[in-house]
Parts: C-alpha cells; structure tokens; sequence
C-alpha cells in the first residue's frame, strides 16, 4: 500500500515526466530523419502508417507517399538548387521518403539493390518476427539471423534450382510434369463445368479457381500429392479461407504492434498458431505436419519432391515442418496474385489477348509447340516465346505479386546510398528502409510516361540501355541477392505455361467490369476474390 499512497500522491509529477521522457524520445527519433520527407505525422506517430496497412491497400499508400514526397517537385526542385548553389538544402526527398518515424521507403532501384547486398544490412525484426508461423519458430522467410538464413537457404534452394536460364531438375525431378498435370486440370475444369455459349452464361470464379491450381501445384511438387481441389471443384476443408483469416490476423496484429505477444513468454504459447486450431495458419500447419510425419515415417520413399530434396539436405523435426508450411502459403498465394494480375489485364486488353493468341497459333503452326490436346506447353517452349514473356513481365511490373516493404535496417555507424540522379543519401544506423513496389515499377523516368498502363510492347524496346535498365528493375520483383525468392523458378514456370494454355484455348471476359475483383493487401499478400468471368470455347487457328 505504500508505493500505491506514493504513487497516487506524486501521480501529477509521475505524469509530467513520462510525457517528457516521451517527448524526448519522439523528438531525438525525429531529427534522425528530419531531411526526409513523408505524409502528415510520420515523423513523430507509426499511426499513420498502422491506418494504412489496416486498409488493405498500404501498397498504394506506399506509392501515392513516394510520388508525393519523393519523385516530384520536392526533388526537382532540390536538383534545380543544387545546380544553381552550393548550399546544402534544408530537407532531401529524393526517391527516398519517410513513412514512420524510423522507417523510409524508397522507389530507387539502385538503392534497393545496395541495401540488399551490402554488408550490414538486415531483415527488420519489427516485421520479419510477425512472419513467424509457430511460437518462435524460425523459416527461411522470418529469419533475421544471417547465418540461420544463408544455413537454410542453402538446404532449401537444391530443390528449386536453376542452371543458366533453365530449371536443372536435379532435385526435383517430376517438378514440370506436376505443373502440367495441374494446368491441365484446370482447363479440363473451366471446359467440362464453366464454358458459356450465346445460349446461356455460366459465371466462373476465376479468381477461386486459379487459386486452386496453385495450392494444387505447390502440394503437389512440395509434399508429392495434391489436395485434388481442381479434381473435385471444392474447398471441403476450407484450406483458402483457413490461409485467408491467418493473414487477416498477423496483418492486424502486426499494424496495432501486437504481434510480440505471439512470441512473449508465457502467453505466446497460447495465442500463437498450433496445429491443434481448427481454423487459420494453424490449421495449414496440422496439414502440413501430418504429410510430413508420414513421410519421416516411411525413410523408404522414393519420391522426388521439394520436400524429399529438404530431407536430404538436413532438414529434419520441427524446422522441416514449419517450411513445409512456409512453401505452402508462401508458394500458392504469391503466384496466384500473379496469375490472377495477368489474367485480368490480358481480358481487359483485348489487343493483347488477340496478339497472345496469334503467337500461339503461328507456334503450334511452325511445330514449336504441341497442338491443344496433345501436350502441355513446356518451359523452355514458353521462354522463346517473345510476347508471351513480354506480357509475364509487365505482369509482374505493373501487379507485382508481393507488395510490402520487405524492411531492412541500416548498419550500425549509418550509410550513404547514392539514388539514380547521382546524389548521396545518409541512413542513421539502426533505420529501417523498405521499398515500394508499385512506385518503383512504375517509375516514367524507367519505364517511360505510360508507366501505369499494361503495355507488354515496352520490353521491345530499342534503346538498349533504357531496356538494360528496366530489364534490372523487373527483376527486382523476386528480390536480389541474398534475400531472392526461392520459388522464382516455379512462378515463372506456372505463369508461362497456365497463360498460354487459357488464351489458346479460351475466350474470357469479366461479367462485371466496373467491378472486376475484390483485391485486400496482408502482410503484402494478395487476398483476391470475385473475379466473375465468362468463359467461352475457342477452336485453334492452326490453318495459314
């Protein structure tokens, strides 16, 4: 009772000082970066920032924050000072910008690849610890720890491995012929239940089902069988909705910070996900871990799968499942956001459609690729197909299938960056920077005015220098360096074959284009329903 009496009767000084030591704080914080711009109270609250990644869509405020405050006349007109004065200004943008007081964003590509290959950089605990999947639990994604990380990667990455441009399969090696199978369930699916005629609509999910062939695929090359939802047209164990409110859950609690409490002692046993739940990522987990007890159980199988080459290369108990989990969320909702992007901007560019499709017949008429119903296009067909390959990467520029900000901190001591106009940057040690995709992949002064529109036609591009400088943007979408997606070579390998088999087979246009889906940013991945389409039967121009 004695310290309460104190407390209560001092409660007015208690209270001056903590707003003091508060204030303190806020204001050291914010002259760390007060020469980098950023939206109203950035600087001093991470309100601003929480808001937006309650909205679903932080990645357009990430991109709105950046052409506001970084790309526009704020920088120019610094250019135009800096040309005409020696002094140094009283505040830098740049392709640089402030979105929480000790977090900034940047649209530069050069800066984004020296953060994610110079020494000292490191994931952002604050965000990286929220993608854990289990209490404390550690996957390749969640790492901060760089020696865990490189151990993992190196464990993980002969399962997915790529020689020059080609997939070696050496690991792996029924990875395409399960991509196949998958895609031809998927066509098999829209020709027996969904074709409309003149006759009659029949409304399709496109949206649902293309998410089918991904979960579908990544069981199927990760765990070596499928969950068969393509066979059976049913999610019965409510596997998406399951993904979908797991994501929903970290993305809240990460934007209100209460994503530690998942990893606190005591009571982060209790709230974290366990297999034991019957809904969220902890049901994927009960999934996951039961087809890898199986197979732990059964050091006889002979099946060549990412999950067999894991085994393999040391992987074993807790650390085996929890990937498998990680490849599985990971692997189906990133490609299927890519699938789902390219669809629509393909249906709702009728000039691109037709074009596919012409490039498609004149391959199956010059023998390069097999006639429908005979084959499934293969990767190294698909890859010499210059249109086709043309319409992945603006797929993948204009709707880049992870977009959050994928946060690093800066080294300790601090570092200067260098933006592309050549001038120099100093990051406080200990800052987070990030990056925002949608800003940077539709940069004018990369990609040209029309940076916003889907234009496949841009990657023809003449000027040899300007396409080598958009072709390094691009591939920033899979990330660089040590931090690049495993999984690269599988997206690509699903996008190159699935687009070509539905153009050549399909004719598809929305129900409703003023409504053409339901889109929800978590966690920087892509929660899309409604895609509503009608699909109809298309015979292929194989006649000159």
């Amino acid at each position: 009772m004695g310290i309460l009496s104190t407390i209560y009767a001092h409660w007015l000084a208690l209270a001056i000082v903590s707003f003091g030591l508060y204030s303190l704080q806020t204001c050291v914080v914010y002259f760390r970066l007060r020469k980098i711009k950023g939206p109203w109270l950035t600087g001093i609250s991470d309100w601003p920032h929480s808001l937006a990644m309650l909205s679903t869509r932080c990645h357009e405020w990430y991109a709105e924050a950046n052409q506001k405050f970084g790309e526009c006349e704020c920088f120019k007109t610094f250019m135009i000072q800096r040309r005409s004065s020696a002094d140094t200004p009283s505040s830098i943008s740049g392709p640089i910008v402030r979105v929480a007081p000790n977090i900034v964003i940047t649209s530069s590509p050069k800066v984004w690849a020296h953060v994610n290959t110079h020494p000292g950089y490191r994931r952002s605990p604050w965000f990286y610890r929220a993608c854990r999947l289990g209490y404390r639990q550690e996957n390749v994604f969640s790492c901060t720890d760089e020696e865990l990380h490189s151990r993992k990667r190196k464990q993980m990455v002969a399962g997915l491995t790529i020689v020059g441009s080609q997939y070696s399969g050496r690991e792996n090696l029924e990875m395409e012929i399960s991509i196949d199978d998958q895609v031809r369930e998927l066509v098999d699916l829209l020709r027996s239940k969904y074709i409309s005629t003149q006759e009659a609509i029949v409304p399709v999910d496109l949206a649902q089902k293309v998410h089918y062939f991904t979960l579908d695929v990544i069981t199927s090359i990760g765990h070596g069988n499928t969950f068969g939802l393509l066979r059976t047209d049913i999610d019965s164990e409510d596997y998406l909705k399951s993904s979908h409110d797991g994501l929903k859950l970290f993305n809240a609690s990460l934007a209100l910070g209460f994503s530690w409490l998942a990893h606190a002692p005591v009571i982060g046993p209790l709230i974290s996900p366990s297999r034991t739940d019957k809904r969220g990522i902890g049901k994927i987990m009960d999934m996951c871990f039961s087809h890898v007890d199986k197979r732990l159980a059964n050091p006889d199988d002979k099946r060549s799968d990412m999950l067999a080459s894991f085994i393999r290369h040391g992987l074993k108990g807790e650390e085996l499942r929890i990937e498998s989990v990680e490849q599985l969320v990971a692997g189906t909702d990133t490609t299927s956001a890519g699938l789902r992007g390219a669809l629509l901007h393909i249906i709702t560019n009728p000039r691109v459609y037709r074009k596919l499709q012409e490039e498609a017949d004149g391959a199956v008429r010059g023998g390069t690729v097999p006639k429908a119903g005979e084959g499934i296009i293969t990767s190294t067909q698909a890859k010499r197909l210059p249109y086709l390959q043309a319409v992945v990467r603006e797929t993948l520029r204009v709707w880049p299938p992870v977009a959050d900000i994928f946060p690093r901190d800066v080294p300790q001591g601090g570092d200067t960056v260098e933006v592309e106009s050549g001038e120099s940057v100093h990051l406080p040690g200990g800052v987070g920077i990030g990056y925002s995709a949608h800003a940077m992949h539709r940069n004018e002064e990369i990609y040209g005015s029309d940076a916003k529109s889907f234009r496949p036609e841009r990657w023809f591009e003449s000027d040899t220098a300007k396409l080598t400088a958009m072709l390094r943007t691009n591939d920033l979408t899979f990330g660089h360096g040590r931090f690049q997606c495993l999984g690269k070579v599988v997206a690509h390998m699903e996008l190159g074959k699935l687009l070509f088999e539905i153009v050549r087979n399909f004719d598809i246009a929305l129900i409703d284009p003023t409504k053409p889906w339901k889109a929800r940013n978590y966690m920087g991945l892509f929660v899309i329903s409604d895609m509503w389409v009608q699909v109809m039967e298309r015979e292929e121009q194989v006649d000159g």
